[in-house]
């Protein structure tokens, strides 16, 4: 399901193809910049995973990011206590890839978000949840994105 969601969002207006991408924790954008567009959308920062450790760091839990950019991740956390799953309340998870993929695919499906972004491919790296995308034409021109999978 949550390839599902990406290949959808990917078809839909181009999610992993933007020449550049940029998160501002103060208004809670993301925005992905395409030669012909940009998209933005609200976001929320799930956790960070890193590969070489094999950890996943849910974003509550790190303290460079501000406490609005959270708010997910903590629903996530909530959700976890109230019915026993012990990844989603844990600050720092061990596991592999395939393991933060679950974390992920748990996370969104909680808080219903309608996509999330994986930013980067080294080190740690930050994994975003989003709401409506928004795409905004070179001539000005918008119109609102949003993406369903069963």
């Amino acid at each position: 399901m949550i390839e599902q969601l990406g290949a959808a969002h990917a078809k839909a207006w181009g999610l992993g193809s933007a020449g550049r991408w940029d998160l501002d924790q103060q208004t809670g954008l993301i925005t992905w910049r395409f030669p012909d567009k940009t998209a933005t959308a609200p976001a929320q920062i799930l956790g960070s995973f890193n590969a070489e450790a094999e950890s996943w760091l849910w974003a509550w839990a790190n303290d460079s990011i501000l406490p609005e950019m959270s708010r997910d991740a903590r629903a996530v956390r909530e959700w976890g206590e109230a019915y026993g799953h012990r990844a989603l309340t844990e600050p720092k998870v061990h596991g592999d890839a395939s393991t933060a993929g679950a974390l992920v695919a748990v996370a969104v499906r909680i808080t219903r978000a309608t996509g999330y972004y994986r930013g980067g491919d080294g080190g740690a790296i930050p994994i975003i949840t989003f709401g409506p995308v928004t795409l905004t034409a070179h001539d000005g021109t918008t119109r609102t994105v949003t993406v369903e999978v069963g």
